[in-house]
């Protein structure tokens, strides 16, 4: 029998904020999430604070959150992060952005997609070792605007490749909000298929113009 999980991802949402939020401020979000009966929560990252300020106190907002049957999940981009957050009982997903567009794991992780291979298996051997799970975010998991070559075999042939790795699972990511029915369906239903074992979710973006779009 098939299960669907309801994952919330106020990290997503919190760190394109310009305006730092106070870190009470999102103690008492996540707290109120918490409340709903989510699966799961995109919560915060260990990544840089260069690179991410508004996460840079994801440590402070742990010390704060009141746990509930949901589970927190933290996005990390190297093994130094990885290192870190597996140290907190807390946390039970480790989220690694894995972009099959060469040109955005560039811009998001600082590394090419051979040396994010590379990052992945430290990542996941952290992981085992600690008792915790590798969550691969497939970032441009429906096309790309870099012109970087993109089909829902490429997406395949990358999960693939990773699940090699013992990774069970995998959000596909619309990272620029690409997404409609037509490529969102027979990419889901190819890998379902091809990786009954797996499992898949669905993290979707819009464009401003979407959004509001009457």
């Amino acid at each position: 029998m098939q299960h669907i999980k309801l994952i919330e991802c106020p990290r997503d949402a919190m760190q394109g904020w310009t305006e730092m939020i106070p870190t009470q401020t999102k103690i008492q979000y996540i707290n109120t999430l918490l409340e709903v009966g989510f699966d799961t929560l995109d919560f915060g990252s260990f990544v840089s604070p260069k690179a991410i300020p508004q996460m840079a106190d994801t440590k402070e907002v742990l010390k704060g959150i009141k746990m509930s049957q949901t589970k927190l999940l933290a996005i990390i981009a190297n093994q130094r992060g990885a290192e870190e957050a597996v140290q907190y009982d807390e946390i039970t997903y480790l989220g690694f952005p894995f972009s099959i567009s060469e040109t955005f794991q560039k811009l998001n992780t600082n590394s090419s997609i051979a040396e994010s291979i590379l990052r992945v298996e430290a990542i996941q051997k952290v992981c085992v070792q600690h008792g915790k799970q590798l969550v691969i975010y497939i970032s441009m998991g429906f096309g790309n605007p870099y012109g970087d070559l993109y089909n829902a075999e490429i997406a395949m042939e990358w999960v693939d490749a990773l699940q090699k790795m013992g990774i069970g699972i995998f959000a596909l990511s619309d990272t620029v909000g690409v997404s409609n029915p037509d490529n969102i369906e027979p990419l889901f239903s190819k890998l379902s298929s091809a990786f009954p074992s797996l499992e898949f979710g669905a993290h979707f973006h819009s464009t401003k113009e979407a959004r509001w779009k009457k």
